[in-house]
C-alpha cells in the first residue's frame, strides 16, 4: 500500500511538473528561434568575409613581383674576396639574413646565415682568414619581377629559399625574401575581415 501511494504520489507530481517543465523548455526553443536571424546573418557575413578575403589573396598571387619593390631599395652586397667575419658584422649591422656576392654588377653569389652556421662555424674555419666567396651559395636562382607572388612563394617554400634575387637583363634589381612575400599577401587583411564581421554584429 505504501509502495502504491508513493507510486501515485510521484507520478501525480511529474504531472503537476511536466507542464512546468514543458512551458520552459518552449520557451527557451522560442527563444533560441528567435535569434537564429541573427545567427544566420552573422555566419553569412564570416562566411562571406572569409570568401572574400580568399579571393582577394588569389588575386595578390597573381600579381608580379616588381609591384612589391620600392623604389631605391638598397641591395647589400660584398665583394668576393671579404672575409666571412666582415660579412657576419654587416648582417647583424644591417639586421639583415643575406648578402649578395658581387663581382662588379655580377651576381656570383648569396651568403646566407644558414651558410655561416654550416659552411664556416660547423666547418670549423676561421672567419676573419675565410673568404665569401669559399663558403657563399654559388649561382643562386634568381627571377625576372615579372614572377608572380604566388610563383614566387612556391619556389622559396619548394627549394627552402629564405631570400631571392631578382634579376632583370642580367643585372640585379632586388632582393625578397619570404617574409616580405608573406607580409604582402596578408597585409591588411585581417582589419578587413574584423570590419565585415563587426558590421555584420551591429
Amino acid at each position: 500500500m505504501r509502495k502504491l501511494s508513493c507510486k501515485s504520489g510521484t507520478g501525480i507530481g511529474l504531472a503537476l511538473l511536466s507542464p512546468a517543465v514543458l512551458a520552459a523548455q518552449l520557451e527557451d526553443v522560442q527563444a533560441i528561434i528567435s535569434k537564429a536571424p541573427m545567427y544566420a546573418l552573422i555566419l553569412f557575413a564570416i562566411i562571406s568575409a572569409v570568401w572574400v578575403y580568399f579571393m582577394r589573396l588569389r588575386d595578390k598571387r597573381a600579381a608580379p613581383l616588381n609591384r612589391l619593390l620600392q623604389e631605391g631599395e638598397a641591395i647589400h652586397s660584398v665583394g668576393p674576396d671579404t672575409a666571412v667575419a666582415e660579412c657576419v658584422r654587416k648582417m647583424s649591422a644591417e639586421k639583415i639574413g643575406a648578402l649578395m656576392v658581387m663581382d662588379g654588377e655580377r651576381l656570383t653569389g648569396i651568403f646566407t646565415e644558414r651558410d655561416a652556421l654550416n659552411k664556416v662555424l660547423a666547418a670549423g674555419l676561421d672567419a676573419r682568414s675565410t673568404k665569401v666567396s669559399e663558403v657563399m651559395t654559388k649561382d643562386p636562382y634568381c627571377v625576372p619581377p615579372t614572377t608572380t607572388v604566388g610563383a614566387a612563394m612556391e619556389l622559396v617554400t619548394k627549394r627552402r629559399f629564405r631570400h631571392l634575387p631578382i634579376v632583370e637583363n642580367g643585372k640585379l634589381v632586388a632582393v625578397i625574401s619570404s617574409g616580405d612575400l608573406t607580409h604582402w599577401l596578408v597585409k591588411d587583411k585581417i582589419g578587413e575581415v574584423q570590419e565585415l564581421v563587426d558590421l555584420a554584429a551591429r
